[in-house]
């Protein structure tokens, strides 16, 4: 079967996070991808089997020596595109920087920061945290006393990872009509910065408190939060619109006309206190056996070690064994996961010329 992106060939310059992440993403899809790894790197995660890293070769090269870094870049001369993830100036000052590869137009050079290639902080470092902390994300995330971070999700992989393979798939597509390529300078902020477009636009509509846990979307309203069950389980509640509202009271044996209005803001202290004394009653697993396959809007909050043996995740293959497979779905060219081996650069140009 012939994959969505069979025949692009990418040259990723191994880092961490957000670039393992977008490569992974391509390998899965069909495109050729080299990793070009330092002499004897470690795993970032001890000896373990490192998921980021997981479908495609790699090489060991010193690109502090001329060798090793003419053998990279002759493997970018015949590259569709390239990945790296070092601070601004440090491809350039290797001689592998996006004006090294002019005898290869339709190059499309990925580069992903945190800060960005330009801006006060583009040369400083830099961690998830930090990058969210200047967005306004991270303000908005968290119990009412003090922010908390997402775990690295929404920095580096959802306005990382996934706003560098976006952009690339972009020039790409272009590159492939034009026959040129170009620089996707992929921040995190920026694209974290966009993610936050429905909610700022709120907030420029007056419709969001700029403070956590008062507004619907952050755990204030009564209807879209978390509550502690009987046992210390977790119920996740969504019940946005009015009907799947009204189910969910049903299911809980709360009659309507006995909550104060919804609608009003100042109510939901109350309303949130009257469905946590009722769900702290039965355990997290009574309850999802009461709202499964129910309109109500809520679910069960799984451990990561309990997500893959979900009935929903098991049908889906969501998971194989604990190890998330690809996504998204592709009807006719399905995305797959594959082991890479250490190959040598001789044998990687081979491959792809």
């Amino acid at each position: 079967m012939v994959a969505a992106l069979q025949g692009i060939r990418i040259v990723e310059f191994a880092g961490i996070g957000p670039t393992p992440f977008a490569a992974m993403w391509f390998a899965e899809h069909g495109a050729q991808v080299i990793r070009i790894v330092r002499p004897d790197e470690q795993p970032v995660l001890g000896p373990h089997r490192d998921l980021l890293n997981r479908g495609r070769d790699w090489i060991e090269l010193d690109l502090k020596r001329s060798e090793d870094k003419a053998a990279a870049r002759e493997l970018v001369l015949h590259a569709d595109a390239l990945i790296e993830g070092m601070r601004p100036g440090v491809m350039e000052r290797l001689g592998l920087g996006p004006s090294d590869f002019s005898a290869n137009p339709k190059l499309v050079y990925g580069r992903m920061t945190g800060w960005g290639q330009s801006g006060p902080l583009a040369e400083t470092a830099g961690h998830d945290i930090t990058y969210l902390a200047i967005t306004g994300a991270l303000h908005a995330i968290g119990p009412a006393t003090h922010p908390i971070p997402p775990l690295n999700l929404l920095g580096d992989f959802a306005g990382g990872s996934m706003y560098l393979v976006s952009g690339m798939l972009a020039a790409m597509l272009r590159a492939s009509r034009t026959g040129r390529g170009q620089v996707v300078d992929a921040a995190i902020t920026d694209g974290v910065a966009h993610l936050m477009t429905m909610i700022s636009g709120l907030r420029l509509s007056n419709l969001w408190t700029d403070r956590r846990q008062v507004n619907l979307l952050d755990g204030g309203a009564p209807y879209y939060t978390v509550y502690r069950c009987a046992d210390g389980g977790f119920l996740a509640v969504g019940a946005i619109e009015p009907k799947f509202w009204t189910r969910l009271l049903s299911l809980l044996g709360i009659a309507p006309d006995s909550l104060p209005d919804r609608a009003d803001p100042d109510n939901w202290p109350a309303i949130q206190e009257r469905l946590a004394q009722v769900i702290s009653q039965r355990s997290r697993d009574e309850w999802a056996e009461i709202m499964e396959s129910e309109d109500a809007c809520a679910a069960p909050v799984l451990s990561i070690d309990e997500a893959p043996r979900h009935p929903h995740n098991i049908a889906r293959r969501t998971f194989s064994g604990y190890e998330p497979m690809p996504a998204p779905r592709l009807s006719a060219t399905p995305a797959r996961v594959r082991d890479g081996e250490e190959i040598s650069a001789e044998v990687a140009l081979q491959r792809w010329l």
